[in-house]
């Protein structure tokens, strides 16, 4: 119930950046909003602002105000946005409501990812974070299967068949949000904000579905070190209702810098990366192979299915080879594959199947790679900022990385030539090569530990 209830987040923005891809080419035509390839780039832009805002916010106020009152408040703001996409008039109340859509997945980021990574015990938290992040290929799937119909003029006007597409994420997220009543609160925010009677009720609810017969509801209770076989010592905390600002920023700034930079480095090139390439896809499709707005989504099925692939069958590799050795080889090998790849395109000699087929296989270690870095940073700061950090890096990287390379590829595509498209590739594979370095160097072995013994939480008292 938590993984589907909770994961959908990431199908519902896997829906939404594959709708702007897929609908890129009718959202052209005069028929509908008649938008240019830089307007297409800059409202994928838009989306991505609203993430990064929507991540700062909400993420401050899951802290404050627990994880589970945040997660029914964003998923009403995405209802609420996407839905209001499908009336769109013009380029300007298009770009809005897209906008107010990533202000709602942003918030949902933090807010999920937070509950999820508090939830689920240690020894399969990594592929069950990678598996859930894996499904926003789900929603791609769903997003790319939509537009086929939606699109085919023999089944619908597509002037009417777009609109359509947007509504089918308020419909799946309607659905999700009567699921989340089954949620309960995080026991770890509880304990720290003077609520121990009410976590202590929640773990021993979950204790009782494990010893009914599911063991996986366990919740991750550190008592025993499972290396040593000995018992922790018992520690004391001081309650607190929420944490300053200034000391969120001293957390990541002073005392853990070299977490912080390996935070922002996954985070900024993995966003650059996939936003580069998935939100133009469909142009590459139609200006570069002549292939009709209608069967865009024919080709992004397989690029979803090598996506969803990556991390569940490379996220056990996560729990047992280690977080250094996995995250950091999945980031060197998508990046020298896309540099390989954009090679190739730059000298015209893929055709749009081969160019396919490289996708999926460079997307099934990148969406292993991707996903890695929500992990991480969700994994390597204190519990009691865990919902700020992980919006602090999901919007320094996605405004770094992910708002700038639609814009840039767009721009690229529309001058027409494969070498200029091909730049951004390369700037994309760098990127990606020097985050591994970055992870190799100074990542943090978080591998079946507990988050507590991962990091200090700040209201523990010696």
């Amino acid at each position: 119930m938590v993984v589907v209830a909770l994961g959908v987040t990431w199908i519902l923005d896997g829906l939404e950046v594959t709708l702007t891809g897929a609908l890129a080419g009718v959202l052209k035509e005069t028929s509908t909003l008649g938008l240019s390839n830089t307007e297409i780039g800059s409202a994928s832009s838009a989306y991505l602002v609203g993430a990064v805002v929507g991540a700062l916010f909400f993420g401050w106020l899951t802290d404050r105000l627990g994880r589970r009152l945040l997660f029914f408040i964003t998923l009403a703001i995405y209802l609420l946005a996407t839905a209001a996409t499908a009336l769109a008039w013009n380029f300007w109340s298009f770009a809005l409501f897209r906008i107010a859509t990533g202000a709602g997945i942003g918030g949902e980021a933090a807010a999920v990812s937070s509950t999820i990574q508090e939830l689920i015990p240690a020894r399969m938290r990594g592929w069950t974070d990678l598996a859930i992040n894996g499904s926003f290929w789900i929603g791609a799937a769903i997003g790319a299967a939509g537009s086929i119909v939606l699109l085919d003029p023999t089944t619908i006007d597509p002037a009417i068949g777009w609109r359509l597409a947007y509504l089918t994420g308020a419909v799946l997220g309607l659905a999700i949000f009567f699921m989340r009543f089954w949620i309960p609160e995080s026991p770890r925010w509880l304990m720290t904000h003077g609520r121990a009677r009410r976590a202590e009720a929640i773990v021993a609810e979950i204790e009782s579905r494990s010893l009914s017969g599911d063991r996986d509801a366990a919740p991750d209770i550190p008592t025993q070190d499972p290396r040593t076989q000995k018992m922790r010592p018992k520690v004391r905390l001081h309650a607190r209702s929420h944490t300053s600002l200034a000391q969120v920023a001293e957390t990541l700034l002073r005392t853990y810098p070299q977490r912080t930079a390996v935070g922002l480095s996954l985070m900024a090139s993995q966003a650059f990366f996939y936003n580069a390439i998935f939100f133009t896809y469909a142009l590459i499709l139609t200006d570069f192979y002549g292939v009709p707005v209608g069967s865009v989504g024919w080709y992004l099925l397989p690029f979803a299915a090598g996506n969803f692939l990556g991390p569940l069958l490379l996220g056990r590799l996560f729990d047992t080879l280690g977080r250094k050795t996995m995250i950091g080889a999945t980031y060197a090998i998508s990046g020298l594959l896309l540099a390989g790849t954009g090679y190739l395109f730059a000298r015209d000699i893929v055709s749009v199947q081969m160019l396919t087929v490289a996708w999926m296989i460079i997307f099934f270690f990148a969406s292993a790679a991707a996903s890695s870095a929500y992990l991480t940073v969700s994994e390597i700061f204190p519990l009691e900022i865990r919902a700020l950090a992980i919006a602090f890096f999901y919007a320094v990287g996605t405004g770094v990385g992910g708002v700038v390379a639609p814009w840039l590829l767009g721009t690229l595509i529309d001058t027409g030539s494969r070498v200029s498209v091909a730049a951004g590739y390369y700037l994309g594979a760098a990127l990606m090569i020097a985050a591994a370095s970055v992870e190799w160097r100074w990542g943090i072995a978080a591998e079946r530990r507990p988050l507590e013994e991962v990091c200090r939480p700040l209201t523990f008292i010696d």
